[in-house]
């Protein structure tokens, strides 16, 4: 019995070692038209946040299952725990919240974003970039953000969106 279920490791591993041999060991290439089209998601997305269109922005996630997970890096979360102990390191909330949040607010947003990284296979994307949250002229937040997109009939749609929070002191 021993030889038999030693045998069938064996081929499960030299099955395994074949299976994964199949995949190509060139890097992931992103088509330009998906790069131009999340670019276009990117710019919508921006032209949305400094209009107040919280609608605009809804309208670019999927629809049902999109989170929206904020991380306070260690020294802001530091800092914000001296104001207030309850305050969470990681906070999931969604973009309905955003939206709402973009719909009442009186002051001038712009978020800017740079060094932007795009990975597509066709399906499904990711993007990573460096962003500063300006709110009336000041940054009033930064940090590296990540989005997960997913290409639906009507275009590319954002599933996830995660940023680290580095709030600028007061």
């Amino acid at each position: 019995m021993k030889k038999i279920t030693s045998i069938g490791i064996i081929l499960l591993v030299l099955c395994g070692g074949v299976a994964a041999s199949d995949w190509p060991d060139a890097p992931i290439t992103t088509a330009p038209q998906d790069v131009a089209d999340i670019q276009h998601l990117m710019d919508t997305y921006h032209r949305a946040v400094v209009a107040h269109d919280g609608k605009g922005v809804a309208a670019l996630f999927l629809d049902h299952g999109s989170t929206w997970v904020t991380v306070l890096s260690d020294q802001g979360f530091a800092a914000m725990k001296a104001k207030n102990p309850a305050v969470q390191k990681v906070r999931v909330s969604s973009y309905q919240d955003f939206a709402d949040y973009l719909a009442h607010s009186k002051s001038d947003i712009d978020p800017r974003h740079g060094s932007v990284q795009i990975m597509s296979d066709g399906a499904i994307a990711s993007v990573y970039f460096h962003f500063d949250f300006d709110v009336d002229g000041k940054v009033a937040n930064r940090g590296d953000e990540t989005w997960q997109l997913v290409k639906t009939v009507d275009g590319w749609r954002i599933v996830a969106m995660t940023y680290s929070a580095n709030p600028a002191p007061k």
